[in-house]
């Protein structure tokens, strides 16, 4: 991969790309980037004034570039089915699943999921689902979903999906980005067995500065945080690389993870290490079953192979 930056990203003109969370942090890079590059960027997230916003200050930064707000709440289904819905294209290019909520207090989406583990992940799948037609009728499409270096510090519990018996922020947090990486690696696995010609990848961003500490903890903890975003993250800029790379960069492989390549920490993108668990075929296929019957959404192609 080299020192692969923005100015390496392949011309983008006619795809189409969603980007969710892309009203700040990773996602708003991500977005102006792709449109830099001549994508149609729709900018979905759920406060409309800040998708606005975000509009316009993509538009400002890119004058020409072809952007729009959709609403999109993750922490409810009927939210993500209306998206699904109202998207005026008869197909998608590229889905960033990017938006997410880090180390939050205990509480549930509006269908009764932790939070965590409902915007993250059954968000994310769920849309995903409902955007695979629109997927599969694109020549060359992509789903890349961000998680995070720190998925290592949380396995995937199918007994306890919604933290009911104990929670900790950071022990659930991690559990949904593995969960963004068990996903990743069963999509990849049923688009191979189907023969689509849709790439599922992950990225993470190392330690970037996003603004998700801002509600993290108390204010000790957020001052601690800050600090840390100051000093040691990289900005926004190089943690969206990952995502960007993993999104347009020509050759990259089927359930492939890209972070930053100085120790996952910083730098340019390259292979990233993954938990070994994160590829077990038998969790993944068990948590995409459990993630069908919750959302309601099959995200089915064909039955996997054996």
């Amino acid at each position: 991969m080299g020192g692969w930056t923005t100015r390496d990203i392949p011309e983008q003109s006619g795809r189409i790309a969603v980007v969710t969370g892309a009203n700040g942090g990773l996602g708003l890079v991500t977005a102006r980037e792709l449109a830099r590059a001549g994508a149609r960027v729709v900018v979905a997230c759920r406060d409309a004034g800040r998708g606005q916003r975000a509009v316009e200050l993509l538009r400002g930064e890119v004058p020409d570039a072809d952007v729009t707000f959709r609403r999109l709440d993750l922490g409810e289904l009927r939210s993500v089915r209306d998206f699904a819905a109202s998207l005026p294209y008869d197909r998608v290019d590229l889905l960033v699943n990017n938006a997410g909520v880090m180390a939050v207090p205990y509480g549930t989406t509006a269908d009764g999921f932790e939070t965590q583990f409902g915007v993250n992940h059954l968000g994310h799948f769920a849309l995903t689902g409902l955007l695979l037609p629109r997927l599969l009728a694109a020549p060359a499409a992509r789903v890349v979903t961000v998680s995070s270096m720190l998925h290592a510090l949380g396995k995937v519990d199918l007994r306890d999906l919604n933290s009911l018996r104990s929670y900790g922020r950071w022990t659930a947090y991690a559990r949904s980005k593995s969960a963004n990486l068990h996903f990743t690696h069963e999509l990849a696995r049923r688009l191979a067995a189907s023969g689509a010609p849709v790439v599922a990848a992950a990225a993470h961003p190392g330690y970037a500065a996003t603004g998700l500490t801002a509600g993290v903890g108390g204010a000790a903890t957020r001052r601690l945080l800050l600090a840390g975003d100051r000093v040691l993250a990289q900005p926004a800029e190089a943690g969206a690389l990952p995502t960007l790379y993993a999104a347009t960069a020509p050759g990259v492989r089927p359930d492939s993870f890209t972070g930053p390549a100085l120790a996952m920490w910083r730098g340019a993108p390259a292979r990233s290490w993954r938990a070994p668990w994160t590829l077990d075929d038998t969790l993944g296929e068990r948590l995409w079953d459990a993630s069908a019957r919750l959302t309601g959404v099959t995200c089915d192609l064909v039955d996997r192979a054996g």
